[in-house]
């Protein structure tokens, strides 16, 4: 809203009979195949030009984290397309809403906590304590560390290693992924088992250096799980699978009975 005038405002989009306005640029002459999509979305949520290395690091990070195979969203979109093929944006929509901190990721969680410790390193502490004060809070608050554990790699997530690596290719690493950096290590310790570092801390950390506040870090992971299910969806059209996976869950999952024995939830014999 305007200071002052109480008259509600958007800078992003206006329109007239021959012409629309975004972000005060020509959409149709400058942006429509002027800008690239990364780049676009950027701008669009920002209001700020991305650099040629911004674009780049933004189209890496949807990529890195745009497919999990048979995951609880692309089961959740292709079970609802099979249900009803006629709703493309329904099958679109169920993989999305079923999503959150545990399948979406912690991006969001874990941009909070470099916020945090950043603005201590910047007033002059020295990251290390930061860091392990961090941890060392979230251990205390029962809270899983965000952006760190995987259940499958082992020891190291090879997508966060890409993403760090090309972060510092494309000199996009600032003060987040330098307390990223020092966190890691500090994590491993302070826990009983090595605690990897998944996709989702940089995320966080380089959506951070590239100017994105906490909140839309969250942004670039509900993004890329619209592209995937909808690479599940496509394939589901050509390939049905979801009420395969239907009979699957009825067949590893038991009635548990009265006296606490189990038997089939159906029986075909």
């Amino acid at each position: 809203m305007a200071m002052g005038s109480g008259i509600p405002t958007t800078a992003l989009c206006k329109a007239d009979r021959a012409s629309i306005t975004v972000r005060d640029r020509d959409f149709c002459n400058d942006l429509i195949g002027g800008m690239s999509l990364s780049a676009f979305m950027l701008f669009h949520w920002t209001g700020r030009e991305a650099t040629p290395a911004e674009a780049a690091m933004l189209d890496a990070l949807i990529i890195a984290i745009t497919e999990h195979g048979l995951a609880p969203t692309a089961i959740a979109a292709r079970m609802t397309y099979a249900s009803g093929p006629e709703a493309l944006q329904a099958a679109v929509a169920a993989g999305i809403l079923g999503a959150g901190s545990v399948v979406l990721g912690s991006a969001a969680q874990c941009a909070d906590l470099l916020v945090a410790g950043v603005e201590q390193v910047m007033a002059g502490a020295a990251a290390g304590p930061v860091a392990r004060a961090l941890i060392e809070g979230e251990i205390a608050a029962g809270r899983k560390l965000a952006g760190f554990g995987h259940p499958l790699h082992k020891p190291a997530d090879p997508r966060a290693v890409r993403l760090l690596t090309l972060a510092d290719e494309l000199g996009i690493a600032g003060a987040h992924v330098a307390l990223l950096r020092t966190l890691a290590p500090i994590a491993d310790s302070l826990h009983e088992k090595p605690l990897v570092m998944n996709v989702q801390a940089p995320i966080a950390a380089i959506g951070l250096d590239m100017g994105l506040p906490p909140f839309l870090t969250r942004a670039i992971p509900i993004l890329a799980r619209a592209i995937g299910v909808i690479g599940h969806i496509a394939e589901e059209a050509e390939n049905p699978i979801g009420f395969a996976l239907a009979m699957q869950a009825n067949q590893a999952v038991r009635y548990r009975e009265a006296d606490g024995s189990t038997t089939p939830l159906h029986r075909f014999e």
